[in-house]
């Protein structure tokens, strides 16, 4: 498995991450055509996840419609 250099990649912060430097995500959608790299804003030199970008348009519209509890 070969892992994406995401080196240059545009990360762009959670609306729903608040100013308190609390549970953030970042994410830099259209980086690479078909794939959503996904981080921890807390970690930015940490490792990234990638979605396809099908699946986490899926995710970010069930958020959306409040369909995960929030804590």
């Amino acid at each position: 498995m070969t892992h994406p250099d995401l080196t240059g990649a545009l990360w762009r912060k959670s609306s729903y991450s608040g100013g308190n430097g609390g549970d953030c995500i970042e994410a830099a959608p259209g980086f690479i055509p078909g794939i959503v790299p996904v981080r921890d804003s807390k970690d930015p030199s940490g490792p990234a996840l990638v979605f396809p970008a099908e699946a986490f348009t899926a995710f970010v519209d069930a958020v959306k419609a409040g369909q995960f509890p929030s804590t």
